[in-house]
């Protein structure tokens, strides 16, 4: 306890005399950094997730392809859950002697628990108007059906016409413009319609073999969502799964995890600013501290008491540092949710504790992860030093020290990053930074202070200083260079990733498909476009076909009893093209792309699915199509970015190979929503055409996009002031050697204007270095973030040597003349009476 009272009394003496003033700033702008990213993520990913959810019409769903047992629904009511069902199967709908398949749901009460059905009337949709839409408050009433717009045109239905849906006789009365839970991919994309639940037993449809999908959905509080799914895994067999939104939506998780790396790359780089803080305060605070450790040595405190005290010391100052800087994140997310009140058209979610309680360990961990070194050496302070000045503290705990810092910052990264590969290469690449920073400053200082004869006065003077303080002057301009670099990958280089984000989904994205057009309808359907002033897209062949045999041996669904996902796959028919050239956005991962006019049986697979069927390079598939089997050798591997909503396939093969079996043809392109009445046409002049509408779902993601760009720019005045504290340490690490410094030269005649000059030059050097170093690292690392982490196509900036050069000069020349304005008028009688 004692222990403790004076390990407090020293911290409030340090703090009042303003020793703790960089640890304190640095430690407050590292947690409230990463604490308002915290809030304001947990927020944000809540309410998207719960916005996307309204594409999926739940927050979970339980499928299966037999009756769901009711102990499903009673433990998510149980839970406080809501919870609805639907049965979904295809059967006829027939009006009169006209028939057309169709995708039936029968849906209970509360239907759907996310997002809302619109309804238009049929007699407000023309060319000349848009539909008018209204928002369904109710599911279809027993004894009538609800249908959409192919069902529509291809039975010439109208309001109040009675259609025949197995044996029972039911009353159309709505038109459905979009439903939550349509489907964006190639399945599910045919003619629907909507009945109550009430009516399913009267149209006897659902017989033993039948088709039939039994959905359970779930929508609720996160946490009680998130115990339902955990309870229910376990007692799931093998014809039932559980889908949430990232489960369904490749692009929605694409888009959600791109925006949280964003935005832990943000909080990561206020953090790098704040340890190199950090570390450069802490070797002030260890010379500042010598001669209290020795006193304390001659009147009988040993290293151990020595070292309890400093660690009491360091716990408490972590603990208030972080808390403040916990509040602060949490004033400022709030700010920031404010400022983005349009992310999502619903209110934000409170967030949990955990962010703060983060921010904590964070604080803690910088602290200590760096504050180690002189706790260890300030506790091996000899007595001696109370006569003899000149005797220091031992450094052999301080290398081992500074690499526990690294190594705790490594992790911390890491954990952070919520991402291992992003965490690994940010790890990675500030790591070598400080390898190959800390050589080459040492390489170039040898070679500048061999220039210093040739300088001029001021020069030379700073030259020779640098020279002198070697080892300090190395470890300034690496701790300056990883703070710019971190400033110059949130600024100059995010810029160019937000942009290439931008790009791959640009405002003109393809927000409709076209499937099933066949070969008799490219050209009347391109004159179609020219009739619109839209420019014809280009036609992707496609050709179905089963997965058979892999390498000659049969394969079939029970080949993969333990993979549901494989197994869907193996019983579905894949969509295979041919093409001369790579997709855009296709990337070679393994092998190499075929030569242009090759007929070799061969095909290039997309990685995902590779995986999931458990085939690699060199690999022989063949494909039963329509009756006849087709083999080809695998000989790529393509990495495909599904969230460019461009239309994209499994499988791929060169031009000719599938010349002799049936082939279809599907497009995709972009309609503004002024001209949505043309798709409506399009439905009638092409009625056995397929239209898939992923518009809401392009229209979500964008905004995702804008809003996070937004917040990473808010996040980065975190950054920013990182770096000034940065600046801050750096010159305030150096300021009682300076005040010595000044005071001997101003006794030997020296004039305040002649080592101001002297020190600007050395600043000025010293920025040059730290600016370098900071443009080649940023340079590197924004590269490698860009094309292996965040999967765009990095474009080199020349601008950001300019930039970060003088960024550097510039910034460490103001930052360390005003810094040194005290040590200059610091009358030198006193400084030398208190060396004395």
């Amino acid at each position: 306890m004692s222990h403790l009272k004076l390990s407090f009394r020293m911290l409030c003496r340090d703090w009042r005399a303003g020793e703790l003033n960089v640890l304190v700033l640095a430690l407050i702008i590292a947690v409230s950094g990463m604490t308002t990213v915290g809030f304001f993520a947990e927020r944000v990913e809540l309410a998207l997730t719960r916005e996307s959810n309204q594409l999926l019409g739940a927050d979970l769903l339980v499928i299966s392809s037999r009756p769901l047992p009711e102990t499903y629904a009673d433990e998510a009511s149980r839970l406080g859950l809501t919870i609805s069902s639907l049965t979904k199967f295809p059967s006829m709908i027939s009006d009169g002697e006209n028939n057309l398949l169709t995708e039936i749901k029968a849906v209970t009460e509360g239907y759907p628990l996310r997002g809302r059905i619109h309804l238009a009337s049929r007699s407000s949709i023309s060319r000349a108007e848009q539909p008018e839409i209204t928002i369904a408050d109710t599911i279809p009433q027993p004894g009538t059906i609800w249908v959409d717009e192919k069902v529509m045109t291809r039975l010439d239905l109208k309001a109040n016409d009675v259609v025949d849906v197995g044996a029972a006789q039911l009353t159309v009365t709505e038109l459905v413009v979009r439903e939550p839970d349509h489907s964006v991919g190639f399945i599910n994309m045919g003619a629907r319609a909507m009945i109550n639940a009430s009516d399913l037993s009267e149209t006897d449809l659902i017989q033993e073999g039948s088709r039939v999908s039994y959905q359970l959905l779930v929508a609720g509080e996160v946490k009680a969502v998130q115990q339902f799914r955990d309870w229910i895994k376990p007692q799931l067999t093998k014809a039932q799964r559980v889908e949430g939104i990232r489960d369904a939506r490749p692009e929605i998780k694409a888009a959600l995890e791109r925006a949280e790396k964003f935005l832990s790359l943000a909080a990561l780089a206020s953090v790098v600013l704040a340890a190199a803080a950090i570390a450069l305060a802490v070797r002030r605070f260890t010379q500042r501290h010598l001669d209290g450790c020795a006193v304390m040595r001659s009147l009988g405190a040993s290293q151990q008491q020595l070292f309890y005290l400093y660690w009491y010391y360091f716990t408490t100052l972590g603990v208030i540092a972080s808390a403040i800087g916990c509040l602060i994140g949490f004033a400022a997310q709030q700010i920031l949710t404010h400022w983005l009140i349009g992310i999502v058209d619903t209110a934000l979610p409170w967030p949990s504790w955990l962010p703060a309680l983060q921010g904590l360990l964070v604080g803690l961990v910088l602290l200590v992860g760096f504050a180690l070194p002189p706790v260890l050496n300030l506790r091996s302070v000899p007595a001696l030093r109370v006569l003899r000045r000149d005797i220091g503290l031992s450094n052999a705990h301080s290398l081992a020290g500074y690499l526990l810092g690294l190594v705790t910052l490594s992790l911390l990264f890491i954990w952070k990053a919520q991402d291992l590969k992003l965490g690994l290469y940010i790890v990675t690449g500030f790591v070598s930074a400080i390898i190959i920073f800390g050589c080459l400053g040492w390489l170039l200082i040898k070679v500048l202070s061999g220039l210093r004869h040739q300088a001029g006065g001021a020069w030379r003077y700073g030259l020779a200083s640098i020279y002198r303080r070697a080892i300090s002057s190395v470890l300034q301009a690496v701790a300056l260079g990883l703070g710019l670099m971190a400033l110059l990958v949130l600024t100059l280089i995010q810029n160019d990733l937000i942009d290439d984000w931008h790009a791959s989904l640009p405002p003109n994205a393809p927000n409709h498909f076209l499937v099933n057009i066949q070969a008799d309808q490219v050209q009347s359907l391109q004159e179609f476009f020219q009739q619109y002033e839209i420019e014809p897209p280009p036609m992707y062949p496609m050709v179905k076909g089963r997965l058979v045999k892999i390498n000659g041996k049969n394969v079939s669904p029970k080949s993969y009893k333990d993979d549901l996902h494989a197994e869907r796959h193996i019983r579905r028919e894949f969509n295979l093209t041919w093409a001369n050239e790579l997709s855009s956005d296709n990337q070679i991962v393994q092998g190499t792309w075929w030569n242009t006019g090759t007929h070799e049986a061969e095909l290039s697979i997309e990685e995902g699915i590779a995986k999931t069927i458990r085939v690699k390079l060199g690999d022989e598939l063949t494909y039963d199509i329509a009756g006849s089997h087709f083999t080809a050798k695998i000989t790529s591997v393509r990495k495909v970015d599904w969230d460019t909503f461009k239309a994209n396939f499994f499988v791929v093969v060169p031009p000719g190979l599938l010349d002799n079996y049936p082939a279809s043809f599907v497009t995709s392109f972009y309609v503004p929503p002024a001209e949505i009445s043309m798709i409506h046409e399009l439905v009638r002049t092409f009625p056995s055409i397929l239209v898939v509408d992923v518009a809401v779902v392009i229209n979500q993601v964008q905004q995702m996009i804008q809003q996070v760009s937004q917040a990473i720019e808010f996040v980065f005045l975190f950054t920013l002031l990182g770096g000034f504290a940065v600046l801050y340490a750096a010159i305030a690490a150096t300021q009682d050697e300076r005040i010595y410094e000044a005071a001997i030269f101003r006794t030997l005649g020296a004039k305040r204007e002649q080592l101001s000059r002297a020190w600007a030059a050395e600043f000025a050097i010293l920025g040059g270095l730290a600016g370098l170093f900071a443009s080649a690292g940023a340079s590197a690392l924004a590269y490698v973030i860009s094309k292996h982490v965040l999967h765009f196509d990095y474009t080199f900036n020349p601008w950001i040597w300019v930039v970060g050069t003088l960024a550097g000069v510039i910034g460490v020349l103001v930052a360390g003349l005003l810094g040194t304005r005290s040590a200059l008028s610091s009358p030198p009688l006193l400084t030398l009476r208190k060396i004395g």
